[in-house]
């Protein structure tokens, strides 16, 4: 088998304490020789300076490709176009282009005045900046807001006839629900690589909050498989492992386009994850 392509996904950090481990991460995950990495962008536009800073030292101090997260969220047209140039002009060349959610203290999105309204219209505005390599989001399990599945994909193929390269997955636990996405993704007439999203399980509390959030699922079986665990650290670590090395491997042997890990800023677990897959240091052996 082929080496996969792989990316990773980071945020970004609040404080030094966060920024160290942040980087003591990137690091780590440098010699798998990713695809690109990506940093994310706050609710409401609120990391917007600290994704710039951490963007640019990502793609000034090591040989990674860095795409940068990009929302409509509290900024108008004018604004986010200024964002998309200094990112050009400071050799960004991929950015992740999203709707965004809503900012704290609100329970739905509301476009500003003169704002991008979706993230079809945001690609269409980044491919009129300049001619940014253009990832954008994908839903297995359906867009909470989404009024159906088939509204969902139709979002999704005008993001990409605007502009958008790719389209990467919200996490998912079940490979049935992206394999079942994908061929209705196919069957709409998109041909875009859909890259499935993977979340290495740091805390399962943390993930079933995350999973709410965003319409994912947690199979029972998923949940079950930690059960017990929450005193038990190590246990925790190695049924993660374990579960994500046998979706990715299910995965790949669908012939994926990819992995898209997200991190959490956390290198250990999708670096033993990447190991078990075969994933490991250019110019190492297996």
């Amino acid at each position: 088998m082929n080496r996969p392509e792989v990316s990773f996904e980071f945020f970004p950090p609040k404080d030094e304490a966060m920024a160290e481990k942040l980087w003591a991460s990137v690091k780590q995950l440098e010699p798998l020789a990713p695809s690109f990495v990506s940093v994310t962008y706050g609710a409401g536009g609120g990391t917007r300076q600290r994704t710039h800073a951490t963007v640019r030292r990502i793609a000034t101090e090591t040989p990674l490709a860095c795409a940068a997260h990009l929302t409509c969220v509290a900024a108008t047209r004018d604004e986010v176009d200024e964002v998309a140039r200094e990112y050009w002009d400071s050799g960004i060349r991929h950015i992740v282009a999203l709707r965004g959610d809503p900012p704290d203290g609100s329970d739905r999105y509301e476009p500003v005045a003169d704002g991008y309204t979706h993230a079809s219209d945001l690609v269409a505005g980044l491919r009129r900046v300049a001619p940014f390599e253009i990832s954008v989001a994908a839903y297995p399990e359906v867009h909470p807001e989404a009024a159906s599945a088939a509204q969902d994909l139709d979002n999704l193929k005008r993001k990409l006839d605007a502009g958008a390269v790719r389209a990467i997955t919200q996490f998912f636990f079940d490979n049935d629900s992206y394999l079942r996405f994908r061929d209705r993704a196919a069957a709409a007439g998109i041909a875009a690589p859909i890259v499935p999203g993977i979340q290495p399980v740091t805390n399962f509390a943390r993930i079933q909050t995350f999973a709410a959030k965003c319409g994912a699922s947690i199979p029972a079986w998923f949940a079950d498989a930690f059960a017990g665990l929450e005193d038990d650290p190590a246990g925790r670590r190695s049924i993660a492992t374990d579960l994500a090395v046998e979706q990715c491997a299910g995965l790949l042997d669908a012939d994926v386009p990819g992995l898209h890990f997200y991190t959490l800023n956390r290198a250990d677990l999708t670096t033993a994850i990447c190991a078990r897959l075969g994933i490991v240091p250019t110019g190492s052996r297996v």
